[in-house]
Order: structure tokens, then sequence, then C-alpha cells
């Protein structure tokens, strides 16, 4: 099966679906953060942490003691990284541009959700995205990661030669 995820051809063109699907939801959801010039992370932390309590707690008391330690106190960097973080990962997704490093992002801010107590999309999301992140390059072969990646390799590996070979002069 991760055979089929990582080399077909076929596979490759419905990954691209997904990947876009999984693209216009993350930029869609940011872009509204963004323009609608009202999100605010902290009513969101306080939220989670209130769902932390009770007979039943949706959310686990160590992932509470994070949002109430470190992600409230600093609600406005965390306000800003998921407004951006999700555009940024639309983006790369739809343009198949890193598409490994933004689907391992994508799930990392999913996760963060589910642990905040939050269901609506993000297990379909996460589902998808282990998708995307089984089947490697393949995920974005219809993208531009057809053209950066070899490029990247080549760059990486020139550096890498001129600094064995520097080693190597003294």
């Amino acid at each position: 099966m991760t055979e089929l995820l990582r080399k077909n051809n076929v596979v490759a063109g419905i990954l691209a679906i997904i990947r876009i699907y999984l693209g216009y939801s993350w930029i869609t959801g940011g872009w509204g953060k963004i323009t609608g010039g009202s999100f605010d992370a902290t009513g969101f932390l306080h939220g989670a942490i209130a769902k932390s309590t009770g007979e039943h707690p949706a959310v686990q008391s160590w992932w509470a003691a994070f949002l109430e330690n470190v992600a409230l106190p600093n609600a406005s960097l965390f306000t800003f990284l998921v407004m951006w973080g999700e555009v940024l990962v639309g983006i790369a997704l739809i343009l198949g541009l890193f598409t490994n490093f933004a689907a391992l992002m994508g799930i990392t801010m999913n996760f963060a959700f589910v642990f905040s107590g939050t269901v609506s999309t993000n297990g379909q999301m996460i589902l998808l995205t282990v998708l995307l992140l089984v089947a490697g390059a393949n995920a974005g072969k219809f993208g531009l990661d057809r053209y950066v990646m070899p490029y990247l390799k080549t760059f990486i590996n020139k550096k890498q030669s001129n600094s064995i070979e520097k080693v190597v002069e003294v």
C-alpha cells in the first residue's frame, strides 16, 4: 500500500486533489481570520482550558496546563501563528511547494485544535494529511515540488561537496 502511495502517477493525481482541497480549507480559514479583524486566540484558549474540568473533560490536564502556562500568556503570538500558519500552509499545499513540511505543520495545528476540544473537520483533515505524509514526494509530484526539490537536492549536494573539499584542503 505504501509503495502505491509513493510511486503511482494516478495516486499522485488523487493526492493533488486532496492536497488542493486541504490547502483551500486552510487558506480560507486563515484568510477569514486575517481579514475579519476580530480573531483573537484568547477566547479559544480560555474555552479550551474550561473544557479540562468536570466529570468528563474534553481536554486533557497536561494540554490545559500548556495552554494556561504557555499559550495564554502569549495569546497574541499564538493568534499570529494560527492566522498566518493557516494561510501559509494553505498556499504551500495548493501550490504543492514543500508539501511534506506544509502537511506536517497542518497536521500539527489540527492536533492542537483536537487536543483543545474542537472536533469540527479536524479529524477528516488529519486523516487526509496522513495520506499526504505517507505518500512523501508523490504528494507534491503534480506541484512545484516537482521542480523545486531536485534543484534543492543539487544545491545541497554542491554545498556539501564544497565543504568536504575545504576540510580535505586543510
